[in-house]
């Protein structure tokens, strides 16, 4: 099954082992099924560094590109709960990217995967985009993995929440973001240094400094299981 919808809102930051176990609590009990209370939220998935790190990446797919600007969206940003308020300024070097979908090739919850943050060279946005989408189409059927999605950002139509204020700073942001996902961690680790390396990407389109990491599922849910 390709994403849940036309747009996504991917998320990295680090997670301090001391603040571990309140974060996860609160984000399965708490925020999860405020964020899929919203009317355009169908899918929440948060993800752990494979290698044990204190990095998190967390996907929301989405109906379409206006539940990010939409008034119940909104509302939940500009009113944290006690807990809530307690964890944001935990979220360390947070990145935060509002996207539509341009390319969904398979599934997207499986035991792994790899994200992407990069962007095209100058004038190379088509054929990348195309060189991407035929990956994918192969990708999804190799031993190993089953899905490879491609998403762009583009800043959504919202003034600053009360939430980016208690994180601090000014929140980053990934251009475009591939996510491959597999069940084998073999598999997956495979793409990056092979298909979805530098160099490969590169020679599709893409610019230098591409950001790879991988991550393993730790909670997936959809409104029907959080009501």
């Amino acid at each position: 099954m390709a994403m849940l919808g036309n747009a996504a809102l991917a998320m990295w930051w680090d997670m301090a082992p001391a603040m571990r176990q309140d974060f996860e609590d609160w984000h399965a009990h708490e925020h999860f099924p405020e964020r899929l209370g919203i009317p355009g939220f169908r899918r929440a998935s948060r993800w752990s560094c494979a290698e044990g790190g204190e990095g998190v990446f967390v996907l929301y797919e989405l109906e379409d590109f206006s539940v990010l600007s939409s008034p119940g969206y909104a509302a939940r940003l500009n009113a944290p709960t006690p807990w809530s308020t307690r964890m944001m300024p935990h979220h360390r070097h947070m990145v935060r990217s509002q996207c539509r979908v341009l390319g969904s090739e398979g599934a997207v919850t499986a035991r792994q995967a790899l994200t992407v943050r990069l962007s095209p060279a100058p004038g190379q946005e088509a054929a990348l985009r195309d060189a991407l989408g035929r990956l994918g189409r192969g990708l999804r059927l190799r031993p190993g993995l089953v899905g490879l999605h491609l998403i762009r950002h583009e800043a959504p139509p919202l003034a600053p929440t009360e939430e980016q204020r208690m994180r601090g700073l000014a929140d980053r942001f990934a251009d475009w973001v591939l996510i491959a996902c597999g069940y084998d961690a073999q598999a997956v680790q495979a793409l990056a240094q092979a298909e979805l390396c530098a160099d490969a990407l590169q020679a599709l389109g893409a610019q230098e400094g591409a950001v790879h990491q991988r991550f393993a599922l730790a909670y997936s849910a959809t409104p029907g299981d959080v009501r």
